[in-house]
């Protein structure tokens, strides 16, 4: 398993390299929420809510897919 000195190196090597504009205004919102009050919910774009809520109904509904099959699945 990776020490998080290296999970951080390789975070900003990828960052680095990282040219999809929405995937960096996303990761900017989850840092500015860390130091703010108020709740990251509500910086949110429609469509990122929908996602997650999509999701936690996959969930309730049971269209999930074990963490370990999925490891499996992929040999990690």
């Amino acid at each position: 398993m990776m020490g998080h000195d290296a999970i951080k190196l390789e975070l900003i090597e990828w960052l680095t390299k990282l040219d999809d504009e929405e995937t960096i205004e996303y990761l900017k919102l989850v840092k500015d929420s860390a130091l703010s009050e108020e709740d990251w919910w509500y910086n949110l774009t429609p469509e990122q809510k929908l996602g997650i809520e999509q999701g936690l109904r996959d969930i309730d509904e049971g269209r999930v897919t074990p963490h370990e099959e999925v490891k499996e699945k992929y040999g990690l």
